[in-house]
């Protein structure tokens, strides 16, 4: 009789006050095998991951349906520390790290090496002191299990980015319980080399006997580290397969989802727009921004469409709008009606008409800690004069707090925003709601030019299908020229005039949305 696996989980369920996200999950994981979890964004991959880690998401939103067996125990995590005590470890795409602390002192974190002093000896062990030597042994240790070279002494602030994944992976490793490491596109933020030395780590790993389940959307590092792939998509598992048996072509398909001629043809858009002029011109953009490459973008926007923009994560498509709006260092030149659009400089793309709504709505998008008046009228009161009374000519200017209140019940009906009232704060509104705030800003501003970033991230179906008709009508209605990046392709078939494909850092290609799908993964593989 052979041995049991390492982990089982069965049957997993899991809703979101009503929406189902995930549905009959099952999934085997070996002593030392290697398997990759493939989805778009949306699948239902982190959610998984999120019931085995013991997420405190999880267990807030009402715990999920099924079982989760390890070493042939059913077992039930209240908490990551649960997960962690039995020999899970989980490296997230967001860093966890003390900038203040060097590497050894993160990787340790509340596991440090201590000696005893006359002190402690008289009192309690917490006058016990840092055995520094130990600690650098320990975390030197780590660090050669990865088999890449960092600087244990090198305080996390002044790391490369790289070298904080690497940190973060070394930590785990430093835990001598650890069984099954759980990795989420850890290569995401990799140069070429440091992501080669990262698969070579866990081909190590998986000598060692840890498990490692490897969530990527670089596809070819998936046929080359793992013993399988397991497809996602819309909170099923769609296909299972060994990667000897298996293409980049074929997880692609799977990904994407659904026959090429079928039903889709009935609700994608068609490229009607060609003798449209061209309102904005992007030529030779790079960017500098954690994690995602964009080298060398050359993209021209044609006036009144809705412009999609796709690839695979990491790819180069969030770094575009952050870049052209100024959030992050970039080069090149941006022309917009035939205008130079200064680079690095927030404001004049502001003053320039554009708008911009970011895939981070909390740390970007949002005043989290003010009313939903303030969010939606505040940056057309800031740069357009909007929403104030005008005293003596414009010398003295107040707050028209009728006005704010009138701009913001009309997008609390329109977008259907879930609230108590205009003055409710941000901060205690839903995902998607706080989305549908983030859409309302940029409506107020009347743009000329939308950029709209993962307009969907993290909402539910039905706020999706609103947030994206929304959209639409903004661009029929108003005239508003639309730039909008998604991970979901048929997100940007169903609601996109063209969809540019971003690989490598640059346009691989820009297709009419009702292209057939294997049009679009061959030129998400390009440069990849």
């Amino acid at each position: 009789m052979g041995k049991a696996p390492l982990l089982e989980m069965k049957s997993i369920k899991k809703d979101f006050f009503g929406n189902q996200v995930l549905t009959d999950i099952n999934l085997t994981l070996n002593e030392g095998e290697v398997i990759g979890l493939c989805g778009e964004n949306g699948a239902g991959k982190s959610t998984l991951m999120k019931i085995l880690f013991g997420a405190d998401s999880i267990r807030e939103t009402g715990g999920f349906g099924g079982d989760i067996i390890l070493n042939g125990e059913k077992v039930s995590f209240q908490s990551p520390f649960d997960a962690i005590a039995a020999g899970i470890g989980m490296v997230h795409q967001e860093f966890s790290l003390i900038p203040g602390f060097t590497a050894t002192e993160n990787i340790l974190l509340n596991r440090e090496s201590k000696k005893k002093s006359v002190l402690s000896q008289l009192f309690s062990d917490r006058m016990d002191t840092l055995d520094r030597k130990d600690m650098d042994t320990r975390a030197d240790e780590a660090i050669q299990k990865m088999g890449v070279n960092i600087d244990k002494n090198m305080l996390t602030s002044n790391m490369p980015v790289g070298h904080k994944q690497f940190t973060e992976i070394a930590r785990e490793l430093s835990k001598e319980q650890l069984k099954l490491l759980i990795l989420d596109e850890p290569t995401a933020v990799l140069t070429e080399k440091e992501a080669e030395a990262l698969l070579d780590s866990i081909r190590g790993m998986s000598k060692r006997g840890i498990a490692v389940i490897f969530i990527t959307h670089r596809l070819g590092e998936i046929l080359s580290v793992c013993d399988r792939v397991i497809t996602m998509r819309d909170g099923y598992v769609v296909n299972e397969s060994a990667t000897k048996d298996t293409s980049v072509a074929d997880i692609t398909k799977w990904m994407v989802g659904r026959d090429v001629a079928g039903s889709d043809a009935n609700h994608v858009t068609e490229d009607l727009g060609a003798d449209k002029k061209i309102v904005m011109s992007i030529r030779k953009l790079w960017v500098d921004m954690p994690g995602e490459t964009v080298r060398n973008v050359n993209l021209d926007v044609r006036e009144g469409e809705i412009l999609g923009i796709g690839g695979l994560a990491g790819q180069g498509k969030l770094g575009i709008p952050n870049g052209v709006m100024g959030l992050y260092q970039a080069g090149g030149t941006v022309t917009f009606e035939g205008n130079d659009i200064p680079l690095n400089n927030p404001r004049k793309c502001l003053d320039s008409s554009f708008a911009f709504v970011s895939e981070d709505r909390r740390g970007v998008g949002l005043l989290l800690d003010e009313s939903l008046e303030w969010n939606i009228s505040f940056p057309a009161m800031q740069i357009q004069d909007k929403f104030l009374k005008k005293y003596l000519g414009g010398m003295i200017k107040w707050r028209d707090d009728s006005a704010i209140k009138a701009v913001t019940d009309k997008y609390i009906d329109e977008l259907k925003i879930k609230c108590t009232s205009s003055t409710q704060k941000a901060k205690e509104l839903s995902g998607g709601n706080q989305q549908k705030v983030c859409l309302a800003k940029a409506f107020a501003l009347e743009p000329k030019l939308l950029f709209v970033s993962e307009p969907t991230r993290g909402i539910d179906v039905g706020a999706k299908s609103l947030v994206l008709d929304a959209l639409k009508k903004f661009n029929k209605e108003k005239g508003v020229t639309i730039v909008m990046v998604s991970s979901e392709l048929e997100e940007l078939r169903r609601t996109c005039d063209r969809i540019a494909i971003v690989s490598g850092g640059k346009v691989a290609g820009i297709l009419p949305a009702g292209e057939q799908l294997e049009k679009f993964g061959e030129l998400m593989l390009q440069n990849c």
